[in-house]
């Protein structure tokens, strides 16, 4: 099925042509009818899965022509507000739309130009456009359009006080869209609350990862942690890279001993600057560096195409942001494969994300590592239970040389 089977505007079928696409994804197939008839709507699917696509066009098409400001799509991060603008722009290249994006990190005057000349979407962070309201900069009066983006992400970063605030200053005769990989209960009570009767779209199952990353552990002691991610590297055929580090400082010295090796390392954490960050990801986009070593605000929403290999470092404290991490990979239908490495602290995180997606992660050794003993490499128990970690099963490269699609 084309994109010419929707009611969407010719317009925008052709600017979405014109980005590469000829066929919507699952989510966009059934997204699409409920948000051009105007209902409200929930919409979880697994990432990478086209989830801003499938709320993008069909607003253009309702929106159809400039004139007030009307569609605002929140979102947690600067880096997801500036993608999802971009998505809103490319999309809507051959119709006379405006979009824009407000968010922290930057001075005020350039967003508040743009506000002030005049446009239709408007993609934000909640704390830079609470700033923007209480400077009467703008006023969401004429919002007829709501969209809720990576809300599961919102709510874990504490903006549920201010999307509360914010969403009270728009007409409650609106329409809502609300989207994300993961629905945990407090998503389901927000969305009681901030939507009416809205329709549910779910593709595939919530808490799973997606169907084309192949993923697993691999048990290290904690001090040969790094010497384990250089070897992975040196012996894994990767396009690009993503390692995802617990804490900021991490991420930098990993960053720092990675370059000591000879890799093209980019850094994408909360305390780099705003430029800084841009540098990064569009360089890591377009394969200036190699491998990119980042805190979770790289877990979620953020589109870097063909990243082959993603590697948690630390296991991720919470469960839901695995599935978020090993999602940069594998995206759009492309294979891809995700590592965690972990030390003998970390089992208790490894077992809850292992009950949270309802499955148990290979346990793998890489041939011809030095080893130090860890009581990780155990039988988990003295009762006949799985053997050793590993046993049998070894690192053999299953990355090595797969073709990517």
């Amino acid at each position: 099925m084309s994109f010419n089977n929707f009611e969407l505007s010719p317009e925008v079928v052709r600017g979405t042509q014109a980005m590469g696409f000829t066929e919507p994804t699952p989510i966009q197939l059934r997204a699409f009818p409920i948000i051009l008839a105007g209902k409200d709507l929930i919409g979880t699917a697994q990432t990478g899965t086209g989830k801003t696509a499938a709320f993008a066009l069909p607003i253009l098409t309702l929106l159809a022509k400039h004139g007030a400001f009307r569609c605002l799509v929140l979102e947690p991060t600067r880096e997801l507000a500036a993608q999802v603008e971009t998505a809103f722009r490319d999309y809507g290249r051959f119709t006379d739309l405006r979009a824009a994006v407000v968010h922290g990190g930057v001075g005020y005057g350039k967003q508040r130009e743009e506000i002030k000349r005049g446009i239709d979407v408007l993609a934000a962070t909640p704390g830079r456009l609470l700033d923007l309201l209480e400077q009467r900069t703008m006023d969401l009066r004429q919002v007829s359009i709501l969209v809720l983006d990576e809300v599961d992400r919102m709510l874990d970063m504490g903006f549920l006080p201010d999307v509360r605030r914010i969403v009270e200053k728009i007409s409650t005769d609106r329409q809502t869209l609300l989207f994300s990989a993961t629905l945990p209960p407090e998503i389901e009570r927000l969305a009681a609350w901030v939507l009416r009767d809205p329709e549910l779209v779910e593709i595939g199952v919530r808490r799973s990862p997606a169907e084309t990353v192949t993923h697993a552990v691999y048990p290290v002691a904690a001090e040969q942690k790094f010497d384990l991610l250089m070897a992975l590297l040196e012996r894994t055929n990767f396009d690009s890279a993503l390692i995802f580090s617990r804490t900021k400082h991490g991420a930098d010295r990993i960053a720092h001993k990675l370059k000591q090796g000879n890799h093209s390392v980019a850094v994408l954490h909360s305390n780099r600057t705003q430029r800084e960050r841009i540098e990064a990801l569009e360089g890591f986009k377009s394969g200036k560096y190699e491998v990119m070593v980042a805190t979770d605000i790289a877990a979620r929403g953020l589109d870097i195409a063909g990243v082959s290999h993603v590697i948690n470092y630390d296991v991720p404290e919470h469960a839901e942001d695995y599935v978020h991490r090993i999602g940069r990979t594998g995206r759009a239908q492309n294979v891809g494969d995700a590592f965690t490495l972990m030390n003998g602290e970390e089992v208790a995180a490894l077992q809850a994300i292992e009950r949270f997606i309802g499955r148990k992660i290979p346990r793998l050794k890489l041939e011809n590592f030095p080893y130090l003993y860890t009581v990780l490499f155990e039988p988990e128990s003295a009762t006949g239970g799985r053997r050793a970690i590993g046993g049998g099963r070894s690192h053999r490269g299953y990355s090595y040389g797969r073709r990517r699609r």
